[in-house]
């Protein structure tokens, strides 16, 4: 994300997490101020997708409702929402985030990795043909998106960035 931000505003919950961390006292868990933070984020995104201009948003995966509410609010804009689905697998995503310095704790982690497991669920075996197709379907489970590409530990390092061409 970070470096496809170049391309696009990139809209990540943990920016918002840290945010509201920094004005809260340090004995006070993230538990209890979590509700507010999402309310935070929620509204950033919000106010993001009223500008008429391509937006990078990191999410998990484990919330349905969001990549929805996302199509929707991008359709009534006349805009598409396409997904890039990210799958390195567990100890890869948790190396990363310790060389982000970013921190999950084991309950959330698998709680997303379940979420991402059901979006990878919907999509063909890599070796079952795709009816003759040059590109796959998008799945029904995902009906919202106008088009997913999937990036796993092979094809990620080969994606260098974003591009937008209608807003070039």
């Amino acid at each position: 994300m970070e470096r496809w931000s170049r391309a696009a505003p990139a809209i990540d919950p943990r920016t918002v997490h840290l945010a509201c961390e920094a004005v809260m006292p340090d004995w006070l868990p993230y538990g209890v101020y979590r509700p507010w933070a999402r309310l935070r984020h929620f509204q950033w995104l919000r106010r993001q997708m009223r500008r008429m201009s391509p937006l990078l948003v990191h999410d998990c995966g484990s919330r349905p409702w969001l990549r929805q509410w996302l199509a929707r609010s991008a359709g009534r804009q006349r805009r598409e929402l396409h997904v890039i689905l990210l799958d390195v697998g567990a100890d890869e995503a948790l190396a990363g985030q310790r060389a982000r310095g970013r921190w999950a704790p084991p309950r959330v982690f698998a709680r997303h990795r379940r979420g991402l497991d059901r979006l990878l669920a919907a999509f063909p075996a890599p070796d079952v043909p795709c009816s003759g197709a040059a590109v796959s379907p998008v799945p029904a489970s995902m009906a919202e998106a106008a088009s997913i590409v999937l990036l796993d530990q092979v094809s990620r390092p080969h994606v260098a960035a974003a591009r937008f061409d209608r807003w070039s």
